[in-house]
């Protein structure tokens, strides 16, 4: 909606594309960087990182097959860094709102960007999820997951323990707002 009232680009899935596109690789592999991992998966990224050893080698060391072509291009950071440089190229395109990716905190201090958090009581949401034909207990798991899933997400691409409302320049909480109004809200913040 904020997108479409203000002329821009909506863009989400193109950063992935983006990114791929820069080192020609598969999107598959990009998007995999950005998927919660286990916690083999973070232990053996955190081991690799600590002591500057390649992920391929720190899986290989304990037995576990890695996949060759996500380390070829410097492990998990390196696809992390592919993703936060489309971010930043697509900001450099101009009138565009670009929603996930954690892009709000790779745009952090940017000149002429808006970051917004758009959210609402995790009850809100399940109950909303739960409207959509989920139950209700696997709509709050749902919820309790995708809440874990951007903690992870903001710990690994950003080093950020927590998220904060400071962390954006305009938080919109939608328990009682419709989707319309925090649109207006949001575009209203734009063009001021």
């Amino acid at each position: 909606m904020v997108a479409e009232q203000l002329g821009y680009r909506f863009v989400d899935e193109e950063i992935v594309a983006r990114a791929a596109e820069k080192e020609d690789i598969d999107p598959e592999l990009v998007a995999d960087a950005e998927k919660r991992k286990s916690f083999l998966g973070r232990y053996l990224e955190e081991l690799g990182e600590a002591a500057g050893l390649d992920q391929a080698y720190a899986y290989g060391a304990l037995g576990v097959p890695a996949v060759a072509g996500a380390y070829a291009h410097g492990g998990g950071e390196g696809l992390r860094g592919l993703i936060r440089e489309a971010i930043h190229e697509t900001a450099e395109d101009g009138d565009v709102v670009i929603v996930s990716h954690g892009a709000s905190m790779a745009l952090a201090g940017r000149e002429g960007v808006l970051r917004v958090l758009i959210t609402a009581s995790p009850e809100t949401r399940a109950g909303r999820i739960a409207a959509a034909g989920l139950g209700e207990r696997d709509a709050a798991k749902a919820v309790k997951e995708s809440d874990a899933a951007r903690a992870d997400y903001f710990k690994r691409f950003y080093r950020l323990e927590h998220e904060l409302p400071t962390h954006y320049d305009l938080v919109v909480n939608t328990d009682v707002l419709s989707e319309e109004q925090a649109a207006g809200l949001v575009v209203h913040v734009a063009q001021g």
